[in-house]
């Protein structure tokens, strides 16, 4: 890539305005340079996620997060040893400066950004009853209610797809039929399908234990009603490079307290807060698992990803947490069905 200046940006960039560039450009770093476009540092969505973890607010500006010791290659340096240099540091780019400080342009190990694919599988949940939006769902399930002109489980899956993860499983309950009549085996969406039956609810961990095939890279799982258009890739490589067994992608909820809180120490009032907000982490429903969890999974129960994640935090296994920015909705009753269709041509471009 010869053109660095649409990844260019000064330490004064807002978080948010990284966040953006980041997400429409192919090339996934950011160079931080001076006044004199001199390099000074690189960010990547991993340091946005966990400034994000640590408080920043996306107003702050990237000075305080980027990396400033990047990793870098002279102009003279050989294909060869760029090369070494990804495969060491286990990076896919690099900048590559002259002798002023200056990029002259970014190496890319796989520069083929349109047929790169991933091994990695994804397991998307479908076997929920819809209960909270009938009647839409009294002849259909839930992520086959159309969203725009499409089911929202084919959103799902063109999205992995055009993000290079082919390799999908179904597991499916109520009125499974429809949806494997739809699918079939994948080819038509461009990815390979198949399907798990649930013969009764098993949760969303539970029915992990269904599964036929025998993963040997990490896998995401994903509900099966969830409208996002966040980078899986991004969102892979922060559980690799966190040696995770599990990830769990999560989302900031705001609750406001409607009158004033007041605060005491035994009779005695120490303070008022009049109205407070409250910020949480709640669960987005998106995860990446090691295969090994599946083991810590008991069979033929109803099990949902939480207890899964609470099991593996008891046995001081590594689980962190992914914060998702990007455009994310639960389509769980009426009111959100509705604001899914009335965003979706605005998000997706359909």
């Amino acid at each position: 890539m010869n053109n660095t200046l649409e990844v260019a940006i000064s330490p004064s960039t807002t978080i948010e305005e990284a966040l953006k560039i980041l997400n429409i450009s192919p090339v996934k770093i950011l160079l931080i340079v001076d006044q004199k476009q001199h390099l000074i540092g690189t960010l990547v969505d991993g340091d946005i996620r966990r400034a994000l973890l640590n408080k920043k607010s996306l107003d702050d500006e990237v000075r305080g997060i980027y990396s400033k010791k990047p990793i870098v290659a002279n102009e003279n340096d050989s294909e060869e040893t760029l090369l070494n240099l990804c495969n060491t540091n286990n990076i896919s780019q690099i900048p590559i400066i002259g002798n002023d400080k200056k990029v002259v342009k970014l190496f890319i190990m796989d520069d083929d950004f349109s047929k790169k694919s991933y091994e990695n599988s994804v397991v998307l949940m479908g076997g929920g009853l819809g209960s909270r939006l009938r009647p839409l769902t009294e002849n259909i399930p839930k992520p086959m209610l159309k969203v725009g002109s499409k089911p929202i489980l084919q959103t799902i899956v063109e999205g992995f797809v055009s993000q290079g993860f082919t390799n999908i499983t179904m597991c499916l309950g109520y009125k499974s039929n429809v949806i494997k009549d739809f699918f079939q085996d994948g080819s038509k969406f461009g990815a390979n399908i198949d399907y798990v039956d649930e013969d009764q609810q098993m949760g969303t961990a539970g029915a992990l234990t269904l599964l036929r095939k025998i993963f040997e890279k990490p896998f995401f799982v994903m509900n099966g009603d969830i409208l996002t258009n966040i980078n899986y890739l991004n969102l892979l490589n922060f559980h690799n490079q966190n040696k995770a067994q599990a990830t769990m992608c999560v989302r900031e909820y705001d609750m406001q307290v409607p009158y004033g809180v007041v605060y005491t120490h035994d009779e005695n009032i120490t303070s008022i807060e009049e109205k407070p907000l409250h910020r949480f982490f709640v669960n987005s429903g998106i995860y990446v698992l090691q295969p090994k969890c599946i083991d810590l999974i008991p069979k033929n129960e109803f099990y949902d990803m939480p207890s899964l994640f609470e099991k593996l935090i008891n046995q001081k296994q590594k689980t962190i947490s992914f914060p998702i920015k990007d455009y994310w909705l639960d389509i769980g009753q009426i009111e959100e069905y509705k604001k899914a269709n009335q965003d979706i041509h605005s998000i997706f471009n359909i």
